[in-house]
């Protein structure tokens, strides 16, 4: 990138960001109007999201969880399917669904030649923890069983990843695989989107304050106490829940994604730093000044961001890539 387009798309994103602290002053914060006012809002594209676009190629099953059954909303290449990528999508464990971003998943399929499965969890309040984990836990377990694999089609590899909250539940998700069920080496690659590693809160996260741009202080604070009420900071550095405290080896090649306008950018930091530590390929891509939650805004930024993460995918799994 020439110093020219970095400059326009710092100029571009320094006023976005303008107008939506803007306009989120003008909105109730999460933690002010009952959880299910604000899904509903979401769902209607009120607030600072764009409306959900539904892609009509998406289709649903559903697998067996701990707790009942679990949608997996399936977005499929147009040519032949290389492999699978599991997505968990974001929302502070508390918002969000498998279908509320279905144009960048089809975009990441039609790019890498991978087949998108993403994961309805159980969402806090009415599920704290460790209930989104472990629906995360048995989706991963489902994509790599036969059953899976004759669902989707493929034996590719497989790759996975998230979003803020869904970056955490990536991570987990790794961890309880190979502490768990001995399995390390089935997911290829992993792509942790600003993901928020650290619920006893990295400096970054304290010292941002009352400042709201998707996130502010009070409202970190309300996510993490809907996820794992009644635990204290220094239980909440329990791995599974805080992956940057956990054993990092064995984990796939990662990117890391982040703005340099997001509080969870000690997330991304610490936790990239550590996953390299550990013995792993890391990549890190700081975008400067964009937001928390920014790949999923109309930007330019998101453009680049989404694209360089692609290019990891096909480089790391050597998938897509013409012949």
């Amino acid at each position: 990138m020439s110093v020219a387009d970095a400059d326009t798309l710092l100029a571009e994103t320094r006023a976005f960001n303008a107008e939506l602290e803007r306009r989120l002053a003008t909105l109730p914060p999460v933690f002010a109007v009952p959880v299910e006012e604000t899904r509903q809002a979401r769902r209607e594209g009120r607030g600072i999201f764009p409306a959900p676009v539904y892609v009509p190629e998406a289709r649903v099953v559903e697998i067996a969880g701990p707790a009942g059954p679990i949608p997996l909303r399936i977005i499929a290449p147009e040519g032949e399917t290389t492999g699978a990528f599991l997505h968990l999508h974001g929302g502070g464990w508390t918002l969000g669904e498998n279908d509320g971003q279905d144009p960048r998943l089809q975009r990441l399929a039609r790019e890498t030649g991978l087949t998108v499965v993403s994961v309805e969890y159980r969402l806090a309040p009415e599920n704290p923890y460790p209930a989104g984990p472990d629906d995360c836990e048995a989706a991963a377990r489902w994509l790599l069983s036969e059953e899976g694999q004759a669902e989707l089609g493929t034996v590719g590899p497989r790759a996975i990843g998230g979003d803020s909250a869904g970056g955490q539940l990536a991570a987990v998700t790794l961890l309880r695989l190979r502490d768990r069920h001995g399995v390390t080496g089935a997911f290829g690659a992993a792509v942790l989107q600003y993901g928020g590693f650290d619920l006893s809160m990295t400096p970054s996260q304290r010292l941002w304050g009352e400042r709201n741009l998707v996130l502010s202080g009070p409202i970190m604070t309300w996510f993490g106490d809907q996820f794992v009420p009644g635990r204290d900071r220094e239980q909440r550095r329990d791995p599974d829940i805080s992956p940057l405290f956990a054993d990092l080896s064995d984990m796939p090649p990662a990117i890391f994604t982040c703005g340099t306008q997001d509080p969870l950018l000690d997330d991304t930091l610490f936790m990239e730093a550590r996953w390299r530590q550990a013995g792993n390929a890391t990549e890190l891509r700081l975008w400067p000044e964009a937001p928390h939650g920014f790949v999923s805004f109309p930007m330019s930024v998101a453009d680049a961001a989404l694209a360089a993460e692609h290019d990891f995918l096909r480089r790391t799994l050597a998938v897509g890539v013409p012949v």
